[in-house]
């Protein structure tokens, strides 16, 4: 960390992760001005924020393995380079299908991007300094998360809600810039010993990563496609059935793979990791479908402007830099399940705050208490839900599990913006009109606080502080079952210490 080269890596890692996480907090914000602008409908408006979201889901594993393999700084930067592309293409958009392509780009470079911001940090910081630096990467990160919708916002009122994606160009000047100067390369030990030894090496599973996407991608179309042109339309059964058929097939073809698996099933043997990621799924679905529909609601009913609406989801972001260190510790102490099933309760009783908010409505009055007890229930949750899912499963499966799990947050988004405008019925230009908008917010509020309730039903029934003493067993048993690994050093489920992330 004291060294030039430490800062430059670390500066390269944050800038590019700050652009991840910066759209991630503007374009719903942008959502009312592009639709207005390229004539949207409220499907148009659904694949723009999932196309994205989408991609990321179902690829980000495969590209923290392409890191491992290929390099680590070079698939990095290709995910960086590729990600600006997409976004300049967003840019120029002249219509929402081009639009709506380059945002599937954009998910795809973010899937590349988004694993090596982190691990590039993991594989060359010294052990003593690493933790330092993963927590100055996340602080920093964060704060960018926090401008996000102050300086998009500012933009999209200023000049017009194209810069949003323009402003990624200059960012990744600087992060090319600084990985060819600072970041070393790196790649995953036994990639490197097998290639040394001449032997080869694992292959990817592809397979897992397309099938993936073909579910999620079938069961989301279906759902946005509904309103249009009608549930029993062949187009929508049919995409549903493919969605269905490929979450079929990914189960069997992981199953089937064992261990050299992108997902390796044996992680759900463990009753509190698939307890974890259902309830990831729920929370962030209640997430998303919360600030998709409030960013929209906030402008074209309340007359709001893009600044005034970034502003009001600000404090959320906030409480989240704030507290997350704070609900870990308490976490650590008490075990996850209090802090899992107090958080979305006090989250859920924000968004009924919020199902009361019309015209007229004062922020500080109407809007912020709702907001605020949204981000502090927020805020309950995510630290402790992210050490419990790495604390769920064996060491060896830390990375995995990471990857897994922030997946199913993304997937969560997803289906919760295909399906909200369903369940609510807003369809075509009904996010233009006040009262189809209105009725149709106050509807999604609703069921995503009970979603919130749902996640705390199933804190309380199923998540318990995970036993050290059974995973200090289960690293035992790997290391007498692989002599090798003691004989040439620390055993590989200790590989996570010396870089592979």
């Amino acid at each position: 960390m004291g060294t030039t080269a430490g800062r430059g890596t670390l500066l390269a890692a944050v800038l590019a992760s700050g652009m991840v996480f910066l759209d991630s907090t503007v374009v719903n914000v942008a959502l009312p001005h592009l639709g207005a602008d390229l004539h949207a409908t409220v499907a148009d408006l659904q694949w723009t924020v999932n196309g994205y979201l989408l991609m990321l889901a179902a690829f980000v594993l495969l590209g923290g393995a392409l890191g491992d393999r290929f390099g680590r700084r070079r698939v990095f930067l290709l995910g960086v380079v590729w990600f600006t592309a997409a976004s300049v293409l967003c840019g120029l958009a002249q219509g929402t299908g081009w639009l709506i392509g380059a945002r599937f780009l954009q998910g795809a470079g973010g899937a590349l991007l988004t694993p090596g911001s982190l691990s590039v940090l993991q594989s060359s910081f010294h052990p003593d300094d690493r933790g330092r630096a993963i927590g100055m990467w996340s602080g920093l990160s964060g704060v960018s998360t926090a401008l996000g919708p102050f300086l998009g916002g500012w933009l999209i009122d200023a000049l017009s809600w194209r810069w949003i994606f323009f402003l990624n160009v200059p960012l990744a000047v600087l992060v090319v810039l600084a990985a060819l100067r600072w970041v070393p390369e790196s790649c995953d030990e036994d990639v490197s010993r097998t290639r040394a030894e001449g032997q080869g090496h694992r292959r990817f599973d592809v397979a897992g990563a397309l099938l993936g996407a073909l579910a999620l991608g079938g069961v989301t179309y279906a759902l946005i496609d509904a309103p249009g042109r009608g549930i029993g339309a062949p187009a929508v059964w049919g995409a549903a059935t493919a969605g269905v058929v490929g979450g079929v097939a990914f189960v069997l073809l992981e199953r089937r793979r064992g261990e050299a698996a992108m997902l390796p099933t044996v992680l759900f043997r463990s009753r509190l990791f698939s307890a974890l990621n259902i309830f990831t799924v729920i929370v962030y679905a209640a997430l998303n479908g919360f600030t998709f529909f409030l960013a929209v609601y906030l402008q074209n009913v309340l007359g709001w402007s893009a600044l005034l609406t970034g502003i009001a989801l600000l404090p959320m972001t906030v409480l989240l830099l704030v507290g997350s260190s704070r609900a870990g510790a308490l976490s650590a102490r008490i075990g996850p399940r209090l802090p899992l099933t107090v958080g979305p309760v006090v989250a859920a009783a924000g968004l009924l705050l919020l199902r009361g908010v019309s015209p007229g409505a004062s922020y500080w009055r109407d809007v912020l208490p709702g907001v605020a007890l949204f981000g502090l229930g927020l805020t309950l949750v995510v630290a402790p839900l992210t050490a419990s899912v790495l604390a769920a499963v064996a060491d060896r499966f830390a990375g995995v599990a990471s990857g897994f799990n922030n997946a199913a947050a993304r997937a969560g988004g997803l289906l919760a913006i295909a399906a909200l405008p369903l369940l609510v019925g807003l369809s075509g230009s009904g996010y233009e009109q006040h009262g189809a908008l209105t009725s149709a917010f106050r509807g999604a509020m609703l069921w995503c606080a009970g979603l919130l309730v749902v996640g705390a039903v199933l804190a309380v029934l199923l998540v318990h502080r995970p036993p050290r003493a059974d995973r200090t067993s289960d690293r035992a048993d790997r290391a007498a079952d692989r002599p090798s690994d003691r004989a040439d050093g620390p055993p590989r489920s200790d590989r996570a210490d010396r870089g592979a992330p």
